[in-house]
């Protein structure tokens, strides 16, 4: 079975690329029918966050991707790891390091000096003499003094390092915390791990873990290593550019099929297709097909996506996401949902088209009243055709749309001469759904009353 895992530290929120690392686990577990386990890095214990941590988990239920079984936190775990150290010293795989700071930073100032790189000299590999008093030891790892360390990854192919460029690192802290490299190879092995997708930062942690497979006998899972997001101009992302914490999306209106569909082809891609349902993902990927490369975020594509997405969405799924947003269900009819949500961005921008048709007063633009309103004919044009509706049996968006047709032909003037005029009584601006849906939303008394507003605006 396919087990694959999203492993997170609490230590700040969740932004995208992590959700996009993620989601590639998410969708190879699911293609595979496996599990997809969910795994928080807490042993930094200072650096931890509760309110990171709660944003985590919200944003995994907002985006809909369930993991199986519990949440493993390492903060836990402790005692396990604590026992493969000691199975590593009894071994004989491990031992006990008594070299101080100062010492350290010695040794790395003389390599330096001669141009070396700096690494542990392995002092205390087999060391069996008296321990320094006043010294407590870290735990190191007996790593490969010659050969290779080689490994096939599933996106970047042979991965072959010599061992002589890892030392002997530390899986133990003097006060007894295990090291990263150090449990993470545990839980992924004690989770029943098959494949790891990661971002590439942790291309050349590998070595490190595969060190801790080789010693304590584990067989390595297939690992895929996936290339950085960058922002446009192709350097790393920033929050000035998008990298924000995931839930932040939410607030700026964005649905989340749209913000996974997004991430989906950031890096990864079949043929030229770029709307994809959830299904459709789970169908397709295969982390084999990732790119090389790194991939560009770009928020036009995303916010493309999101108004493909709105588009399309049933009235009652936009009644319930437009509640969280300040909009009463009850107003949001299909009629008005139906005429506003084509031209919406995001669940913000179709919340102010609606708020434009509903809301009065209206807030005039300024330059759209100059330039509509030079002179008293606007004026004249619009007391005319609210008399021809007050004539008018009005039960319908086309009988809105007759009106104002007849209007103009009877006149014989072009349709912007009441439309433009109109549109701005009625929306306050140039833009907008038809006027004959607003007027059929807001009804004929509403329409008179934003009519009589703007005459009474342009006469104080």
């Amino acid at each position: 079975m396919t087990v694959t895992r999203f492993a997170p530290s609490p230590t700040g929120y969740l932004h995208i690329g992590g959700l996009r690392t993620a989601l590639f686990s998410w969708l190879w577990a699911k293609h595979n029918n496996g599990k997809f386990r969910l795994r928080i890095e807490d042993t930094d214990l200072k650096r931890n966050s509760e309110e990171a941590l709660k944003a985590i988990l919200e944003a995994f239920d907002w985006v809909g991707m369930s993991y199986d079984g519990e949440v493993v936190y390492q903060s836990q775990r402790f005692d396990v790891y604590k026992k493969y150290i000691e199975q590593l010293l009894n071994e004989g795989k491990a031992y006990k390091c008594y070299m101080t700071k100062e010492e350290l930073d010695e040794l790395r100032a003389s390599q330096e000096a001669k141009g070396e790189r700096p690494r542990y000299d392995g002092r205390y590999r087999d060391f069996s003499g008296t321990p320094p008093e006043g010294v407590e030891p870290v735990i190191r790892i007996k790593a490969p003094l010659d050969g290779f360390i080689e490994f096939e990854d599933g996106i970047k192919g042979n991965i072959k390092i010599a061992a002589s460029e890892v030392d002997d690192f530390i899986i133990a802290r003097s006060d007894g915390t295990p090291t990263y490299n150090f449990v993470v190879a545990i839980d992924d092995y004690e989770m029943g791990l098959t494949d790891v997708i990661r971002g590439d930062d942790h291309l050349y942690n590998t070595p490190k873990q595969l060190v801790v497979y080789e010693a304590l006998g584990f067989k390595p899972p297939k690992f895929y290593h996936v290339a950085m997001i960058n922002n446009e101009q192709g350097k790393k992302l920033s929050k000035r550019d998008g990298a924000l914490d995931v839930m932040e999306y939410k607030k700026m209106g964005y649905l989340p099929e749209a913000l996974l569909n997004f991430l989906v082809r950031l890096g990864w891609s079949n043929g030229d297709q770029e709307i994809f349902s959830i299904q459709e993902m789970i169908e397709l990927f295969d982390p084999k097909n990732i790119n090389k490369s790194a991939s560009s975020y770009n928020l036009d594509k995303l916010t493309w996506l999101n108004a493909h997405y709105i588009k399309n969405s049933s009235n009652d799924k936009l009644r319930e996401l437009l509640s969280e947003f300040g909009c009463e269900k009850e107003n949001l009819s299909d009629f008005i949902l139906d005429a506003t949500k084509g031209r919406a961005k995001t669940l913000i921008d179709l919340k102010n088209e609606i708020k434009k048709v509903l809301v009065a007063p209206i807030e005039y633009n300024s330059k759209n009243i100059k330039k509509v309103f030079k002179s008293s004919q606007a004026i004249d044009i619009l007391n005319s055709f609210i008399s021809l509706l007050e004539q008018k049996e009005l039960n319908s968006k086309e009988d809105y749309h007759n009106a104002m047709q007849e209007f103009v032909e009877a006149n014989e003037i072009g349709f912007g001469k009441l439309g433009q005029p109109l549109r701005v009584a009625l929306l306050g601006e140039l833009s907008g759904i038809g006027l004959d849906e607003v007027m059929y939303i807001i009804g004929l008394e509403e329409t008179k009353n934003r009519v009589k507003a703007i005459i009474k605006f342009l006469e104080e």
